[in-house]
């Protein structure tokens, strides 16, 4: 097999921007939006691009005005693909089992409730607590909200990349990978130095600065902890990077 690493390209005549965990960011996204449309209007490319790339929600204070704004004002002029995160599918397993809400809420669930104006359950709230926080979020989430998150979808390919939250398994071919551990892997994808047969694109772990790599690129830049939000822009075989702040 050819190492894809060494050539990865995306077709001509197209430009993809992908966009790295917000948790909640709303003022972030907005920012970063507004630079990937500035950037875009110097664009030679037909075919324009946004991919985001899950971990919508928890964390920081705006989980619904994230989703609002992802699933009812796309960017005007891209084709825009929208990718589920650990945390989006934590939020959808809550409204199917309100068992899990303990740890749903200790990883930041309690700010996307307050978000949909939900009491969060204390840290030693007993399952009917759960009970009635999840009958409450069901009442308050739109159904504009509530179909965004459960039309996500868990990987998308453009030319040599290949685009998921987490990362993928190494060794288990792209077409038979699980759900799963395109959310949620972590150790084993970023432990590994070789050829995964595309570039992945991905977030999920957090890093002070992106980590570009032949075989794979984590934009996950810590937006829900002080730090900025990130951008790949991808067009041809160049890669470069937007984000908010200033360098």
């Amino acid at each position: 097999m050819a190492d894809v690493a060494a050539t990865a390209r995306v077709p001509d005549g197209h430009r993809v921007y992908a966009v790295g965990d917000i948790h909640g960011r709303l003022d972030l996204l907005d920012e970063l939006q507004c630079k990937i449309a500035a950037d875009a209007e110097a664009a030679a490319a037909v075919n324009r691009t946004v991919v985001y790339l899950g971990d919508y929600v928890d964390r920081g204070a705006e989980s619904r005005g994230v989703v609002a704004r992802l699933a009812l004002r796309p960017l005007d002029g891209f084709e825009s693909v929208h990718l589920m995160g650990n945390h989006e599918d934590f939020l959808l397993q809550f409204l199917e089992r309100p068992e899990v809400g303990p740890d749903w809420v200790h990883n930041g669930g309690d700010l996307t409730l307050a978000s949909y104006d939900v009491a969060p359950p204390g840290a030693w709230a007993g399952p009917d607590a759960f009970d009635e926080a999840r009958e409450a979020l069901l009442a308050a989430l739109p159904e504009s909200h509530l179909a965004f998150l459960r039309g996500l979808a868990t990987s998308h390919v453009v030319g040599d990349y290949l685009f998921v939250h987490a990362g993928i398994r190494p060794g288990v071919p792209l077409e038979r990978q699980r759900a799963c551990d395109l959310m949620w892997i972590r150790r084993e994808f970023l432990a590994h130095q070789g050829d995964f047969g595309k570039v992945v694109v991905h977030g999920h772990t957090p890093v002070k600065e992106v980590d570009s790599r032949p075989n794979r690129i984590g934009i996950d830049t810590g937006a829900a902890y002080g730090g900025p939000l990130t951008a790949v822009v991808l067009e041809g075989a160049e890669r470069r990077f937007l984000r908010t702040g200033s360098w």
